[in-house]
């Protein structure tokens, strides 16, 4: 009997999981043994991750069981940590268990980036996964209970400083300033008392947006209270706030982190040339002088050619970037080497939100503001659901409610 070959999919984030979404419905387990795996038991939305932070949206809403989706008699699926991948003898360590692999797809995901800022992992909280904005939701909500709790007010209480101005930290801060209301009424708390902070090194918001949608965002969000600290740098994190590289030290109860991602660092420690964790791939998505190891998600860089600039890790280059690896995959175990598709990235849009029925983004040529940008956000999201489980996952978890 002739031995199937062998995929291995690393990580259930938006690569991974459309990719052996798409194997499966390609009936590729006939040809080759497909297993995915995964820390979790579930898929979740990352790009959602703002709203439960912030409160606007419950955890679960974001998260799937993976058995759910996949047809496990078809995609193996092992619900593990993974350790280190050994390239030389073609296999994946687990925490308790190794995997050998003919073919291995790596979309492990990403890892906060600090550049080096001292006290980031101690003190401030980052959006990442489904349990780190559970706890960001929790220490925000004890903040405003804590507040009327002591005889000698801690106005720090109530002081929210975000680091980073990029597509996450403005979308949370948009979900927190819409949220901020609800709270002051929920803890009998002046609204004059909160301040929040959006801090950015850069020498503006939303680096690379329109300026006409950054400057409506921004507007937007100061309306709501938020004090924005443009072009300035972080110098430290502490127990009781941050030091800003002028000298100004904002004393805040809850800091939270969103300056950007690197790749995970498994792929780093697993002897690839990496960039910040992540690794330049060839044009069909494999990895630099690896035959068998495709690269996708965070853990992939690729350069727009246009700017000599990489695009930035986004949900939509991922699952794009899956069906192109789903495909290649099909014609390996079909022995069809020189049929291997290139990945071109197709940037359809992008669309921020800034919290209730308010956003902002480019669809083509078209800005978007407010509602409009908004709707056009929900149906961004609900796409992605029905590539994944058709109409029954839409229906199930999708944001059916546009306007």
């Amino acid at each position: 009997m002739i031995k199937k070959p062998r995929i291995v999919i690393l990580g259930a984030g938006y690569g991974g999981m459309m990719t052996a979404t798409r194997l499966q419905k390609a009936n590729a387990h006939q040809d080759a043994e497909i297993t995915l795996v995964n820390k979790h038991n579930y898929h979740y939305q990352t790009t959602w991750l703002h709203e439960p932070a912030a409160g606007t949206l419950h955890h679960d809403k974001t998260r799937m069981r993976i058995e759910s989706v996949l047809d496990t008699n078809k995609i193996n699926f092992i619900k593990d940590s993974v350790e280190e991948i050994k390239t030389e003898e073609k296999k994946v360590i687990l925490g308790d268990r190794e995997l050998e692999y003919d073919y291995l797809v790596v979309g492990l995901g990403s890892e906060p980036e600090t550049f080096g800022i001292p006290g980031v992992t101690e003190h401030a909280f980052a959006i990442r996964s489904v349990n780190s904005v559970r706890l960001i939701r929790e220490h925000i909500e004890y903040k405003f209970a804590s507040y009327n709790n002591e005889d000698e007010k801690h106005d720090e209480y109530l002081t929210f400083v975000v680091a980073g101005a990029g597509f996450t930290g403005i979308e949370f801060i948009g979900e927190l300033s819409e949220r901020i209301p609800e709270l002051c009424q929920e803890y009998d708390i002046d609204r004059e008392k909160v301040k929040v902070y959006s801090v950015e090194a850069a020498p503006t918001a939303l680096p690379g947006f329109d300026e006409e949608l950054v400057e409506y965002a921004m507007n937007l969000l100061e309306s709501r209270g938020v004090e924005f600290r443009i072009n300035t740098p972080i110098k430290e994190v502490n127990e009781n706030g941050v030091l800003l590289d002028d000298g100004e030290e904002i004393k805040a109860g809850t800091v939270v982190w969103t300056t950007g991602v690197r790749g995970n660092s498994v792929v780093e420690e697993s002897g690839f040339e990496t960039m910040r964790g992540r690794i330049k791939v060839e044009k069909d998505l494999r990895a630099p002088g690896f035959n068998d190891v495709f690269i996708i998600g965070d853990c992939a860089l690729i350069i727009n050619e246009e700017i000599n600039r990489p695009y930035p890790p986004t949900a939509q280059i991922a699952i794009q970037q899956a069906y192109t690896c789903a495909n290649n995959l099909r014609s390996l175990i079909a022995g069809k080497e020189d049929a291997l598709e290139e990945f071109k990235p197709e940037i359809k849009g992008t669309v921020a939100s800034l919290g209730g029925k308010e956003a902002i983004g480019v669809v083509g040529s078209r800005k978007l503001y407010g509602s409009s940008a908004s709707a056009m956000k929900k149906i961004i999201d609900n796409r992605y659901l029905y590539l994944l489980g058709g109409m029954p996952l839409v229906l199930k978890k999708g944001k059916l409610n546009l306007f």
